[in-house]
């Protein structure tokens, strides 16, 4: 009878522990409308190449090590791509024509929203950063720097596509996991 119960308590513990791990391993889905975002981009996307003069320098498009992310760390590169964009390219970009300016707002607004949705799935699981999320965050930042600020905004805002897909990839295809 002891070893029935010891083996049953075991067994509980070990159910509780598995999910506390699967739990920990899910990812954050930010439910948003990725395509409406997208065609906000390609609407504008044209307009912003056209005026980018340093065709051969990248912010997004060289780190290699945004496909590289643990899964353990995208709540925090997410978090840090998001106020990226909010607080340095949304700002930085000085735009002429109304219908990109609307375009950049729509988009803005999308992106402080995921950035709140992310936000409540901190208070749950708390969004720890690794030395990998901090460097390739620093490395974003650093190729940011070495343009000048209405050039890296620029830039950064031709190359959304980069970031719009790695949320798709990591945030919309994971769902109760």
């Amino acid at each position: 009878m002891k070893a029935q119960c010891a083996s049953h308590w075991l067994l509980g513990v070990t159910f509780i522990l598995c999910s506390v791990h699967i739990y920990s391993l899910r990812r954050c889905l930010i439910s948003v409308d990725m395509r409406l975002i997208e065609k906000s981009f390609h609407e504008i996307k044209r307009a912003l190449q056209t005026k980018d003069t340093f065709k051969n320098v990248t912010i997004l498009s060289s780190l290699e090590n945004l496909k590289s992310i643990k899964p353990v760390d995208v709540c925090c590169m997410t978090n840090n791509l998001l106020t990226f964009y909010r607080d340095r390219v949304f700002k930085d970009h000085q735009e002429t024509s109304r219908e990109v300016v609307r375009r950049i707002s729509s988009i803005a607004n999308s992106f402080l929203y995921m950035q709140k949705t992310l936000e409540q799935c901190q208070v749950h699981r708390q969004c720890h950063c690794s030395q990998e999320a901090t460097n390739a965050t620093r490395s974003i930042h650093d190729n940011y720097n070495q343009l000048e600020v209405s050039s890296a905004a620029l830039k950064s805002l031709g190359e959304l596509n980069i970031f719009l897909a790695w949320i798709d990839r990591n945030h919309q295809e994971t769902s109760a996991a």
